[in-house]
Order: structure tokens, then C-alpha cells, then sequence
């Protein structure tokens, strides 16, 4: 935020943040094409924290902080609800990114406007009322379309047959948003002359290969993370934090650590193994360490 967001919102510009959940970088790299009639584009990188998640990440973007601060500093703003719940652990990004601008001294009149677009009848209703963004100094808009995508594949044969690989996710993303109400809702901000600034608050990976994890009925859901109390994985398939503070991270309690994924690695737990193991095989997962979840991009658009 303070690196690509606030030094045009501080210019003066008219500025909308749009957070994609779950874009990947390659997933972008087929959406760029169709926006470079209408803006001129910069693509820059950068490295989403871990875990790869959007408890975690995308409250880091909104807050200016790491999770561990935010709890420190804002307690009554950060929750340790189900992780797998977006509306729960995500409620107060709009009071983050309020109390970041505060931080930052950036005083906004009119103030910034948020939204959270988390189905297809939402989506089709922001993009209407696009301009209202549009038109003021600062505002933000999350889309969760491919995050939700990501997370039916496990469980869906039909979506499972279209998302067979990364490159049929990507053929799905690019014709998602070339259909989108969202497309248009750009292209009517390159005509109003907003800046826009287009990111993610990670990427996911194709879960291939089971890792046995061990933990209590505390332990947390999640099959690229864990955290809990003396869990145990294999350190060739996952880094195992003790420290949470060394990595920034809620302590969450006396012996609580956590357990991150590599490569392409899923947690499995040891009961009904074989079950969940071939359930979750081959599903888009996030939340571990792997450059298509970790790397990302920061795209700036000014109108032509």
C-alpha cells in the first residue's frame, strides 16, 4: 500500500485497489493483454507472506501490518476465527485500511470506500456503481471469483473436468474476465480517467503429494498450513515454525507452532488417510510456500 497505492492517492489521483483473491500470476499474464487498449500498464512483483492465506495475506495488505502486529497493535480487529471462513477472519478490512491511512497521515475527504464482491449477484452490482468508486480519492473492491473457483474444484467432477491443469485454469480465468461485469466496469473507469492499481493476495498450487501430519482436534483445517499445539509433519515436506513471533505470527497460545508446506505437498491426517489422500489429490490448494503461491503481481493502469 504505502509503496504502490498512497503516492498517487497523496498526487492527488483518484485511486481504486482491486484485490483479486487468489490470482495467480500466470492467470494474470492472460488477463493483461485484454486491458492494454485502455490503460497504460505497469506490472512490478512482489512476495505475499506466509502462510499463503487469505486470513493472513490479504489482512497484511489492507493493514500495513503483520499478522502479529495486528493483533498486538489491534486486537479488536483481528480475529482467530475459522480460518477457512473468508466473512469471519476478513470482517474488518475496511477498519484496517482506515487505520493505515491514519498511520500514514493521510487525511481523505470524502473517506475511502470499500466493497467485497462474493458472488455473481454482487459482482454485477459493484460493477454498476463503479463510478461511485471511481470518482473518489481512495477506494478498494475484493474480488473473491477465483478463490471460490479454486476451492470448488475439490470438491466438484464437473469442475474438476474444466480446471483439469494450470493451463485450463488459466484459459477459464482469462474467458471469466473477459465476460465479466468487472471487464466493462474498467474500461468505464479508463474513459473517467481513474488510476487503478490491480493485485493479489496469493496464488495456489496443484496439491500432488500427501504429507502425514500429526495434531490434536485443536489443530487448524487448512491442508497447506497447520496450526496448533506440538503438531508434527515431516521437515522434507513442510517448514515447521516453533517461534511464531521469528516469522511474525499470531503465538495463538503456550506450545503452539505451525507447519507450512512445500513444493506441492497436503497435509493428510493419519486417520482415513488413504480417503483424504486420494480426495484432495490434484486440487488447487494455497496457504504453503511454492512460487505460484508466493509470487505476485502489483499492476498500476493509467488511462490512455
Amino acid at each position: 500500500m504505502p509503496r504502490y497505492v498512497l503516492p498517487h492517492v497523496r498526487a492527488g489521483r483518484r485511486t481504486l485497489l482491486m484485490v483479486l483473491d487468489n490470482l495467480r500470476l500466470d492467470q494474470w499474464l492472460v488477463v493483461e493483454p485484454l486491458l492494454r487498449e485502455f490503460f497504460n500498464i505497469r506490472r512490478e512483483y512482489y512476495f505475499s507472506i506466509l502462510p499463503t492465506a487469505t486470513p493472513y495475506a490479504r489482512n497484511a495488505i489492507f493493514s500495513g501490518l503483520f499478522p502479529s502486529e495486528i493483533e498486538k497493535q489491534l486486537p479488536e480487529l483481528w480475529t482467530q476465527g475459522d480460518e477457512n471462513d473468508d466473512v469471519s477472519c476478513n470482517r474488518f478490512e475496511s477498519q484496517l485500511l482506515e487505520e493505515q491511512l491514519r498511520r500514514a497521515g493521510v487525511e481523505l475527504k470524502p473517506g475511502p470506500k470499500y466493497a467485497k464482491v462474493l458472488d455473481m449477484q454482487e459482482h454485477r452490482l459493484i460493477a454498476r456503481k463503479i463510478q461511485e468508486f471511481g470518482d473518489l480519492p481512495l477506494s478498494s473492491i475484493v474480488i473473491n471469483f477465483v478463490d471460490i473457483l479454486a476451492h470448488s474444484r475439490s470438491s466438484s467432477e464437473l469442475i474438476k473436468e474444466m480446471i483439469p491443469n494450470e493451463s485450463a485454469f488459466r484459459s477459464l480465468t482469462k474467458s471469466w474476465f473477459e465476460h465479466s461485469h468487472m471487464y466493462l466496469a474498467l474500461q468505464q473507469l479508463a474513459q473517467s480517467g481513474s488510476t487503478v492499481i490491480i493485485t493479489s493476495d496469493h496464488g495456489s498450487i496443484r496439491g500432488l503429494r500427501g504429507a502425514k501430519v500429526i495434531g490434536d482436534r485443536e489443530t487448524s483445517t487448512s491442508l497447506r498450513y497447520k496450526y496448533g499445539r506440538n503438531i508434527k509433519a515431516d521437515a522434507k515436506n513442510a517448514m515447521v515454525i516453533r517461534d511464531p513471533r521469528q516469522y511474525r505470527l499470531p503465538v495463538r497460545g503456550v506450545n503452539t507452532n505451525y507447519l507450512i508446506a512445500k513444493e506441492d505437498f497436503y497435509f493428510v491426517y493419519p486417520t482415513n488417510y488413504h480417503y483424504y489422500l486420494n480426495y484432495y489429490a490434484d486440487s488447487f490448494q494455497h496457504g504453503g510456500i511454492s512460487m505460484e503461491e508466493m509470487v505476485l503481481p502489483v499492476i498500476t493502469m493509467e488511462p490512455k
